[in-house]
């Protein structure tokens, strides 16, 4: 295993956007069971701290690569238009007004109906940047775009 590998070579998945979990699922816990730390006790501790450095390896790359949001910022990196969230606090004014909107209505919310309402656009609106990401990373190969979405 090389643990310089990027994640999606690591897990022996196409770098891309689109994923299927279970399939991140499926690969995470093959790689688990071929380096966990307890199938190398025979071998001495240097070989279990290699296996415990591979299995925090591929538990680094499951997380990025099971949650879309780190997928894509992850990607973006990988394609020379990384994020900078730490630092890039600008955000789209449309983006801004969106978050207005939904905490006056969070405020003016009477029930769990309301609520659920709320919930199900912010759902829906989150859907709607992941496949617009999708689009840019994996169809026009624009990842400056898809690190703006």
């Amino acid at each position: 295993m090389n643990l310089q590998a990027d994640d999606f070579a690591l897990f022996g998945l196409p770098e891309q956007f689109a994923q299927n979990p279970a399939e991140i699922s499926e690969r995470w816990k093959q790689l688990q069971r071929g380096s966990h730390p307890d199938k190398f006790a025979a071998e001495g501790a240097a070989a279990q701290r290699m296996a415990a450095q591979y299995s925090a390896r591929i538990n680094e790359a499951y997380a990025r690569l099971r949650d879309p949001i780190k997928r894509a910022a992850y990607l973006c990196e990988l394609r020379s238009a990384p994020i900078n969230a730490e630092k890039n606090t600008a955000m789209p004014p449309a983006f801004l007004m969106q978050q207005m909107q939904w905490r006056e209505a969070l405020d003016e919310a009477q029930n769990e109906q309301h609520l659920d309402e709320i919930d199900s656009l912010s759902r829906s609106f989150q859907h709607s940047l992941l496949l617009q990401i999708e689009q840019s990373l994996d169809h026009t190969k624009d990842p400056k775009q898809a690190a703006e979405l």
